[in-house]
């Protein structure tokens, strides 16, 4: 296919195929939660590429939108979310709200976030909004990649880079320091350099995408180590693992202090810590969802963060 042609006039229904096709990933499953047959799907999949002169979908199991699709993805959930806005508000001025629909909103976050302020969020914006959420669990590196292929709106990110079409708000750091227990550091640590004990003591990590404790380590042995690493995908059950000696890990700065303070925990290399930006990043979008959920993020990350 070859130059864009002119783009107005799309037509929202093969927008809207477009993205749940991508959302769920085959054109069968998208048919069922449409209710037309799979044909149908590829149908308007295919008028929509002829109409913009571009391969929107790598037609592979699951489907992948080109960079182009992603482009009209995010412009199907836009509009999406103007529609049911408008009529919510048309629905409040003839007294009928409670009928009004629920707008969904996507949303691309890591664990940490998740686990302390973010939900303050979200609560605050469910108060005044008929909305509701699909939280994207992700590391805070990742997220923007999320945005980027118009799989959320908005994401708690540590890229500062605006992906094209959105808007970056600062929302303040979040520090973490390496800690263990006493017993722990006491079995590992006590032989050595710490590029020599740190490189066989037994270390925790969230998954395989967390790279904070591995940052730190390079940052503290200037060197590549690979130390045996237990993987706990859960921020409760991770700090109940440091705490119980598994292994190091890096926790909050925040939630670790008084342990540090009464002896509980140990630093493994004293006086460092690692700080992680995060930001907010949302969809150029004239939504007062997204702007009462902007400022909603501020302020509960402001009694979070640095």
């Amino acid at each position: 296919m070859s130059h864009v042609k002119d783009l107005t006039q799309l037509d929202p229904a093969a927008l809207r195929t477009l993205a749940t096709a991508v959302r769920l990933g085959t054109f069968e499953a998208a048919a069922r939660e449409l209710h037309v047959t799979p044909s149908a799907v590829s149908q308007r999949v295919k008028a929509l590429e002829t109409r913009v002169g571009r391969v929107l979908v790598h037609r592979v199991k699951p489907l992948e939108a080109t960079a182009a699709g992603q482009v009209l993805v995010r412009l199907a959930a836009q509009q999406e979310l103007l529609e049911r806005e408008a009529v919510a508000e048309l629905r409040e001025d003839e007294e009928a709200g409670e009928d009004a629909p629920y707008a969904v909103v996507p949303l691309a976050v890591n664990s940490d976030a998740l686990h302390t302020w973010f939900v303050d969020a979200l609560v605050a914006v469910q108060a005044d909004h008929r909305v509701t959420f699909e939280l994207v669990r992700e590391d805070q590196t990742r997220t923007a990649e999320r945005l980027r292929r118009g799989d959320v709106m908005a994401a708690v990110t540590s890229d500062p880079r605006p992906v094209p079409g959105c808007r970056v708000v600062r929302l303040g750091r979040m520090r973490y320091v390496a800690v263990a227990t006493p017993r722990w550091a006491a079995a590992h640590l006590a032989d050595g350099p710490p590029s020599v004990t740190l490189a066989r003591a037994p270390m925790l990590a969230f998954d395989r995408s967390d790279t904070l404790q591995h940052d730190f380590l390079r940052r503290v042995t200037r060197r590549r180590l690979t130390p045996p690493v237990t993987y706990i995908p859960s921020v409760q059950q991770f700090d109940a693992a440091v705490r119980r000696g598994m292994g190091w890990g890096m926790l909050l700065e925040r939630q670790s202090a008084a342990d540090l303070a009464r002896g509980r925990l140990v630093e493994v290399a004293p006086g460092r810590h690692v700080d992680v930006p995060l930001f907010w990043q949302h969809w150029r979008l004239e939504s007062p969802v997204i702007t009462d959920l902007t400022a909603a993020m501020t302020a509960a990350a402001g009694s979070w963060l640095d």
